[in-house]
């Protein structure tokens, strides 16, 4: 029997696709990864609020029999790992009960267990651990995927169109995904509606980081975003591709000691490629922090088991520099220490 060759490649299906394009994870069992090719292929008219284009129905038709299909080649102890696996309830079904949001949260502590407790890092582990990367990145996008022609609610005249989601500087909703989000969820009421001055809904940022503050004045908080911008989208790059392949340092900054700061640090988190809005608001802390390569590769020797008058004499720079970079570093930034060697 001939076998179908798909010759279109993930950057070619991402330009074609556009916002409709759903990303597969390198390594997802082949059976998954197709359904999800022939999934992305049919979703743009649906929703989870459209009645005529249900998303849940369309997960069932396509993603239900691969998931069967591939948990089917699996031993019994990765069952426990996939919500409904092993139980005759199909993957829809458990999304049905709790909710695309609830199953991204489910999936990925599922994930982070199966990481910690059974991961062997064997070909099959790897296999497993891509494959629940694509389903979760699967739901994530339904989760966030609205019907084409959207009127969230009586009397909003907000453009649904906008662009929706994160602030260009962290890991918050922006303005106007945010009270989209509120008014999808039936919060926002008449009053809300009459004193919000809607058009100026900022598409681009949170509240936080708008650039004017109510009283017209330039936002502070912005301006430093603003001029920090190459170095938050350098770090949240750094965090993403750790995040993609944790057994191994990822990050080829040029620095080894830079590298394995991201290896430990990714490691200790238990951070997920799934996790956007946790990755760009660690981005974000590291850059405000000023959490220089510098300082990590003090935090990296200390990590080592050297003192402070060893790291210094490695970077060959003073003492006093370095306990006062480790004085300045936030604790959430420290790694745990290895016992030196005797």
């Amino acid at each position: 029997m001939a076998i179908m060759v798909d010759m279109e490649n993930e950057e070619h299906a991402k330009k074609r696709l556009g916002r409709y394009y759903i990303p597969i994870w390198e390594g997802c069992d082949p059976t998954v990864s197709q359904s999800i090719k022939d999934f992305r292929e049919r979703w743009k008219p649906y929703s989870t609020s459209s009645r005529r284009y249900p998303i849940g129905r369309l997960i069932q038709e396509v993603i239900d029999p691969a998931v069967a299909a591939y948990m089917a080649t699996l031993p019994v102890r990765y069952s426990g790992y996939v919500p409904g696996a092993g139980t005759g309830v199909g993957f829809s079904a458990i999304i049905g009960l709790v909710g695309l949001d609830a199953m991204v949260r489910v999936q990925r502590q599922l994930l982070r267990q199966f990481i910690k407790t059974e991961d062997r890092q064997t070909p099959r582990d790897h296999r497993f651990t891509a494959t629940l990367e694509a389903l979760i990145e699967l739901v994530c996008c339904c989760a966030s995927k609205r019907p084409q022609t959207s009127a969230p609610a009586q009397g909003v005249s907000l453009n649904a169109q906008r662009k929706h989601g994160f602030c260009d500087f962290c890991g918050e909703l922006t303005e106007f995904s945010a009270f989209m989000a509120n008014v999808a969820e039936q919060q926002v009421n008449d009053a809300e509606l009459e004193n919000r001055k809607k058009l100026e809904l900022s598409h681009q940022y949170c509240e936080g980081h708008r650039p004017k503050l109510t009283n017209g004045e330039w936002n502070p908080a912005y301006r430093q975003a603003k001029r920090s911008l190459a170095q938050f989208e350098l770090e949240l790059a750094r965090l993403s591709l750790q995040c993609a392949k944790p057994a191994t340092p990822q990050v080829k900054s040029g620095d080894q000691l830079v590298d394995g700061y991201f290896f430990h640090y990714v490691m200790r988190q238990t951070l997920q490629p799934a996790d956007k809005a946790e990755l760009r608001n660690q981005a974000r802390l590291m850059v405000d922090s000023k959490l220089s390569d510098r300082k990590k590769q003090i935090l990296m020797l200390q990590c080592s088991g050297l003192n402070q008058s060893e790291i210094a004499r490695r970077l060959g720079i003073e003492r006093q520099a370095v306990s006062k970079a480790l004085a300045s570093i936030p604790a959430m930034f420290h790694l745990k220490k290895k016992r030196p060697i005797r």
